[in-house]
C-alpha cells in the first residue's frame, strides 16, 4: 500500500490506498509467444517461497507484474493476498500437477487454483511437467477448454522436451502453446542445445526458473576466475544482476526469480534493461563452469520419469484439491 497525504487536509492527515494506482517503472517488457502481450521480462517466482506478501508487492511496484506459482508450491494463497485490489495489473500465471492430468481433474485443478487466488481467471495456466502415463490428447482438451470458457487467457507447459512440445502443440486445435518453463542459467545452459533455437523460430517464450542456480553461492563455486565479478566492476552491477543481466541477454528469455527479503528483489528488479556486451558474454560464458545435457543424458532422464510415473511416483505430491476431496 501507498499512503499519501491529500491535498488540503489538516494536520491529521487524510490518508489514500494507492494500490491500484499505476506506477512508474523502468521495466522492460517482452512479448509473450505470439500473443501480442507483452510482460514484465523479469517474473516473480514463488517455489519454496516464504517471504509473504510485501516481497511480492515490492516486486509489482518495481513493475515485475508478472508472477509466477503453482498448486504444488502450496504459495497461491499468499501470492491471492499480494495481488489483492491490484489484479488487473498482474499477469498471473500458475501450474496444473501431474497428478491431475486427466480432462476432468486439470478443469478441478483450474478452479481451486482461482479459489486459492482469489480470482476469476489465469493469465497462463501451465502444465508443471510431462505425465506418460496420461495421453496429452486428454490433456490439452481440458487446457483449450478451460480458454474456451474464460478461465484461462493462455496456454503454457514447463519442463517440455522439443518432441514433447510439438507432441502437445500437435494436439491443439484452436490454441497455441505460448510458453516452455525450464531450468537455464550461466550454470545450466541445457537449453542451448535445441529447446532455445526451436521456441525462438517457433515464437515461444522460454520462461526461465532458477536463473541464480537456485541458490546463488552455487554460481559463484563454479566461477573460479570470478567472472562475474570483473563484469560486475565493469558495468557497476552486482555479480547477482550481471548473473540475471546475461539470462535476459537472449530476447526469447524471460526470468524467473525467487526472492523472500524486499532488498533482493529490489536488487534484482533494478537489473531490467541493463546490456551485456560481447565481451562481457564471452568472459562469462568461458569463465563459468556449466552442465548442458547431452541428448542421451535427457532420453535415460525421461525413460526413468516414465517408469517412475507408472509405479506411481514422479507425480507431484498432494495439493490443496486433494486435500479438499478428502475432507
Amino acid at each position: 500500500m501507498t499512503l499519501i497525504t491529500t491535498a488540503g487536509s489538516s494536520s491529521t492527515a487524510a490518508l489514500v490506498d494507492r494500490r491500484d494506482a499505476p506506477v512508474a517503472s523502468s521495466m522492460k517488457l517482452k512479448r509473450l509467444g505470439d500473443t501480442g502481450v507483452e510482460v514484465s521480462e523479469l517474473a516473480l517466482g514463488t517455489w519454496q517461497y516464504q517471504g509473504g506478501v510485501r516481497p511480492l508487492q515490492t516486486g509489482i511496484e518495481l513493475g515485475a507484474t508478472f508472477i509466477d506459482t503453482a498448486e504444488v508450491y502450496g504459495t497461491e494463497p499468499v501470492v491471492g493476498q499480494a495481488i489483492r485490489g491490484i489484479r488487473e495489473r498482474v499477469f498471473l500465471a500458475s501450474k496444473v500437477s501431474p497428478r491431475h492430468f486427466r480432462r476432468q481433474d486439470v478443469i478441478k485443478a483450474a478452479e481451486c487454483s482461482l479459489k486459492q487466488l482469489n480470482t476469476h481467471y489465469l493469465d497462463l495456466y501451465q502444465l508443471h511437467w510431462p505425465n506418460y502415463t496420461v495421453p496429452i490428447g486428454e490433456t490439452m482438451s481440458a487446457m483449450e477448454r478451460l480458454v474456451e470458457t474464460g478461465k484461462v487467457r493462455f496456454i503454457g507447459v514447463s519442463n517440455f522436451t522439443v518432441g514433447e512440445l510439438r507432441r502437445a502443440q500437435s494436439v491443439l486445435s484452436t490454441a497455441r502453446i505460448v510458453s516452455n518453463q525450464v531450468r537455464y542459467s550461466l550454470v545450466d545452459r541445457t537449453p542451448e542445445d535445441g529447446l532455445l533455437q526451436y521456441c525462438d523460430s517457433h515464437s515461444i517464450s522460454l520462461l526461465a526458473f532458477s536463473p541464480l542456480a537456485t541458490g546463488f553461492e552455487n554460481m559463484r563455486r563454479r566461477d573460479p576466475s570470478d567472472a562475474l565479478g570483473q563484469v560486475a566492476a565493469a558495468i557497476g552491477k552486482t555479480p547477482v544482476q550481471v548473473a540475471l543481466s546475461w539470462c535476459l541477454s537472449h530476447a526469447t528469455v524471460i526470468a524467473i526469480f525467487k526472492a523472500n527479503k524486499v532488498e533482493h528483489v529490489r536488487e534484482n528488479c533494478a537489473v531490467s534493461g541493463v546490456e551485456l556486451s560481447a565481451e562481457h558474454r564471452q568472459l562469462l560464458e568461458s569463465g563459468i563452469r556449466h552442465n548442458r545435457r547431452t541428448r542421451p543424458e535427457r532420453f535415460v532422464r525421461r525413460l526413468v520419469r516414465r517408469a517412475l510415473q507408472y509405479a506411481g511416483r514422479n507425480l507431484g505430491d498432494p495439493t490443496a484439491l486433494d486435500h479438499d476431496r478428502a475432507s
